[in-house]
């Protein structure tokens, strides 16, 4: 009985709601669909006396285009895409075909190992000896500076690829060892390269050790055995220089008893 009570008020005052809201939109003579949006959306005084209505939304017509973010030039960025792939290059029909042929076989439908081909043998021809040159060490050096180009432009859109990120580190410390050797047996050659690929040579860094109280008693206790064995040597060195002294001693006495 009292939730039939209940059910009865809530419908009345629901009724009452709508019909104070039905009002309101024959007052301001806006269409009912708008004047429902309005109520809700929140109240503010329009022109006729005792109403409310709602603005019309603001829409931001003047908002100010978002920059993209451009990121750092690629290293194949100097590739004309007019150039065609290695396969076509030395074809001598490709140059005299037609334009939409010529566009299939160029750069700019190419993919990405296709252009990085390209960037290879052109590194390469900077550094080789002679036309046949494909295992020298100026060579390899070529080879894996565009390996580590391709790999640090790949990780800065994918800072977390870590296998590609090993492999980079791997090649860096490959090409790191055959310049180093380069340098030690043939420095001009070793100028040549870094001018040539735009590699900036740095020197390892020196021999660093964490002191702890190990360590330093170590230290001290392989110096005392050292001054020790210095020592000992040099008392040897004296008996030994000594011992040959009364040899020499003895012999010229001979030799003088025997003239005599």
């Amino acid at each position: 009985m009292f939730t039939n009570i209940g059910l009865r008020a809530v419908l009345k005052s629901s009724a009452g709601v709508l019909r104070e809201s039905s009002a309101l939109c024959s007052a301001v003579t806006v269409k009912p669909w708008t004047c429902s949006s309005a109520l809700l959306s929140g109240p503010i005084v329009s022109r006729v006396a005792g109403s409310f209505a709602t603005p019309p939304p603001v829409r931001h017509y003047a908002r100010v285009a978002k920059k993209r973010k451009t990121g750092p030039e690629s290293h194949l960025s100097d590739l004309a895409p007019t150039m065609l792939k290695m396969d076509y290059a030395a074809v001598p029909l490709a140059q005299t075909t037609d334009d939409l042929v010529k566009r299939i076989l160029s750069l700019e439908l190419a993919s990405h190992s296709d252009k990085l081909q390209i960037k290879k043998e052109q590194l390469i021809a900077k550094v080789q000896r002679d036309e046949h040159d494909r295992s020298s060490v100026e060579v390899q050096v070529a080879i894996l500076t565009a390996r580590i180009r391709n790999y640090q432009e790949h990780l800065l859109k994918h800072h977390k690829d870590k296998a590609n990120k090993r492999r980079m580190l791997m090649s860096i410390d490959r090409r790191k060892k055959l310049l180093k050797n380069l340098r030690l047996v043939n420095y001009d050659a070793f100028e040549k390269v870094c001018e040539q690929l735009g590699i900036t040579y740095t020197f390892p860094p020196e021999y660093y050790r964490r002191e702890t109280r190990r360590w330093k008693a170590k230290k001290e206790f392989c110096i005392k055995v050292f001054k020790a064995v210095q020592k000992q040597k040099a008392e040897q060195r004296l008996k030994m220089k000594q011992s040959l002294a009364s040899t020499e001693t003895a012999a010229t006495e001979a030799k003088m008893a025997e003239t005599q």
